[in-house]
């Protein structure tokens, strides 16, 4: 049964399940997905068992970076819904009891943004221009970018304006970056927190958190690369993850604490394992998101250690761990297992997905292991839409149909995240699986029928139904948030939780169970309780 709506610390183990709103179902016939396919979809997520929604950007956008370019923060794109159907997902998802948790994205606008047609139009020095960051240029005539920063999608991360001056942009052209410094761009997310959070919202999930506070005084220090893995680790990165980032997200708790219950937060936030912990104190965001299990590979003893560091993390500072397999940014696990550890994902995708070839049983084995393995965690766990149906990447899009701006801003050498963000498949047959009668925005592959939610629906060997039954007994199992990674055998990871149960999974060879109650397996069980490679069991200790 799921927690009171009243309960202020249910973000702490919630199940979070990601909605790409342009991806999940379309209810207008357009062909991009929207509130009202959302609306018309709260029975199936109230029977999948979430605690809440977490809702990618709705926003008014010109959709140069899939929604992430935000024009207006209080309204919703016109192509997705209104604010009355916004108000009536909110209602229907609490009276079945899930949350809903909204994406803010702080650290730049959609150049459409009223402030930044402003800014265009003023001159150099003025305040409209001061909520930004422009600069002069360097060279002669001021023809070359202030400094040699580069953007994340690729190219310079400055644009010239007619005017001559330069404007920041750490993500495509059409993402200016706001100028955090300034006190009236503070007071202007306060605000905008406040009017979703009075619209009934339960939390917020932060997009690049740490990139608001940057090092801008003059001359603009050296950074010619974009990279996490070289991040200065004191918070005096130009960039990224700086000191002064702490204090804005103080004023956001502030704000946060005035709703009964106070709303909350989680930090998408790349910082070093040493500085992560800070995002997720309880006087700022109070949860940051976990990565770590996205980037390890399948094997025992880097899951072990990774859990492990991240358990001892979040219990550094008071928060809950959170975890993660798949998102809109990365490709999609189900795919990542079934392929070789050392392959390179992008140069994979230019490939259509060919080479290498991907094994697409061994990785929906090890999807399913993984899954309940990673519900078997204390704290809390995020899933990304249509992982539960056990999708793949759709590794194969055509060229021709790319949206993301990575494919533009790298030359073409770089597919992007849209194998991801592929509409859901809702019923075998039909233009769209059932996605929506006019359609879907980004082609589906045939094979998609096969994994549609109709076609799952009440299979008891199906992904879909491996998650139902998961989350029924995940919740009554209880959600504490203390977990022993006991060393048994090499190949096998098992996690023992409070209440007398544990999650038991096979990385490299068929094991036997211990003793107890099997609760639930990924994989049908052997002679003899023997556990297969690649397989997850859930198991009641004996009395």
């Amino acid at each position: 049964m799921r927690r009171d709506l009243d309960d202020p610390d249910w973000w702490r183990t919630a199940v979070v399940y990601q909605v790409y709103p342009r991806s999940f179902a379309d209810g207008n016939a357009d062909g991009i997905g929207d509130l009202e396919g959302l609306l018309s979809r709260v029975p199936y997520l109230e029977r999948l068992g979430v605690d809440a929604v977490w809702l990618s950007p709705f926003y008014p956008s010109a959709l140069a970076d899939g929604g992430y370019d935000v024009d207006d923060y209080t309204d919703v794109d016109p192509r997705i819904g209104t604010l009355q159907q916004f108000d009536e997902v909110v209602a229907a998802l609490h009276a079945a009891r899930i949350r809903i948790v909204v994406d803010i994205v702080p650290n730049h606008s959609g150049s459409g943004h009223a402030w930044f047609q402003q800014a265009l139009a003023a001159a150099p020095g003025s305040p409209e221009r001061a909520r930004y960051v422009f600069r002069d240029g360097t060279g002669e005539g001021g023809s070359e970018p202030p400094s040699d920063w580069v953007s994340h999608f690729g190219g310079s991360a400055w644009t010239r304006v007619p005017d001559g001056q330069w404007y920041l942009h750490l993500f495509a052209p059409e993402q200016p970056d706001f100028d955090w410094s300034n006190p009236e761009v503070r007071e202007e997310f306060h605000r905008i927190l406040r009017f979703w959070s009075d619209r009934g919202v339960d939390g917020f999930r932060v997009d690049v958190a740490h990139g608001l506070a940057k090092d801008l005084a003059e001359p603009l220090r050296s950074y010619p690369r974009i990279s996490r893995d070289v991040l200065v680790d004191d918070g005096t990165d130009p960039l990224f993850d700086r000191d002064e980032v702490h204090e804005i997200f103080r004023g956001w708790r502030t704000v946060l604490n005035e709703y009964d219950p106070p709303r909350s937060a989680v930090a998408e936030a790349w910082a070093s394992p040493s500085r992560l912990p800070l995002y997720a104190r309880p006087d700022e965001l109070g949860q940051a998101f976990q990565f770590d299990l996205v980037l390890v590979p399948w094997e025992r003893d880097a899951f072990r250690r990774t859990i492990a560091e991240c358990l001892d993390r979040a219990r550094s500072v008071g928060a809950s761990s959170t975890w993660v397999l798949s998102n809109h940014d990365i490709v999609r696990h189900a795919s990542r297992f079934g392929l070789p550890t050392d392959v390179d994902l992008p140069a994979w995708l230019m490939t259509h997905g060919a080479q290498p070839a991907e094994d697409r049983a061994l990785g929906l084995r090890r999807a399913r292991a993984a899954a309940l393995l990673m519900l078997a965690l204390p704290g809390a766990a995020y899933l990304y839409q249509g992982e539960e149906l056990g999708l793949p990447e759709v590794a194969d899009l055509p060229f021709e149909v790319l949206q993301d701006p990575i494919w533009e801003r790298h030359g073409h050498t770089d597919k992007g995240r849209d194998g991801a963000r592929v509409p859901l498949p809702w019923t075998a047959e039909g233009g769209s699986f059932g996605f929506g009668d006019g359609g879907a925005f980004l082609p589906q592959p045939a094979w998609f029928a096969d994994l549609a939610v109709e076609v799952q629906e009440g299979d008891p060997d199906s992904t879909l139904e491996l998650y139902r039954s998961a989350l029924r007994l995940r919740a009554s199992l209880g959600d504490g948030e203390s977990a022993t990674l006991p060393d048994v055998r090499p190949s096998v990871l098992e996690i023992e939780r409070e209440g007398g149960w544990r999650s038991v999974t096979a990385f490299g060879e068929a094991t036997p169970l211990p003793p107890g109650e099997v609760l639930l397996c990924s994989a049908p069980l052997g002679d003899d309780r023997l556990l297969p490679a690649d397989a997850t069991a859930w198991i009641r200790d004996p009395r």
